[in-house]
């Protein structure tokens, strides 16, 4: 199973960046997803899943309502739609892909996102 995570640059606060994943090896409809970031001198933290249903999501307050997290099926890819960025969101985006029922199986590389005030 191969992630590949895209979309992450540099804005400024306020604006808005979509990151995506694309997986192969593995059908996302199957399987649980997941955002996650790190930034400098800090522990990874949770940002949004998305549950097998495809419907079904969570997320960490610090992004509830400004995140959103969404698949396509058809391009096996997870999106993560980030509005209203604030320069707290500058990190390292990682996606995950859950296969059983607990914790993540494989991560991308992630992708540097700068948001600056």
């Amino acid at each position: 199973v191969q992630l590949v995570e895209s979309g992450g640059g540099l804005v400024q606060a306020g604006g808005s960046l979509r990151l995506s994943c694309a997986a192969s090896g593995r059908t996302i409809s199957i399987a649980g997803m997941g955002w996650f970031r790190q930034a400098p001198a800090k522990e990874r933290e949770f940002v949004a899943a998305l549950m097998r249903s495809g419907t079904e999501t969570s997320y960490a307050d610090s992004v509830k309502g400004r995140f959103f997290i969404y698949r396509d099926n058809a391009k096996n890819t997870v999106y993560l739609q980030m509005n209203s960025l604030k320069p707290e969101d500058t990190a390292v985006y990682y996606c995950a892909l859950s296969i059983g029922s607990s914790g993540y199986d494989y991560w991308g590389q992630g992708t540097q996102v700068t948001v600056s005030s």
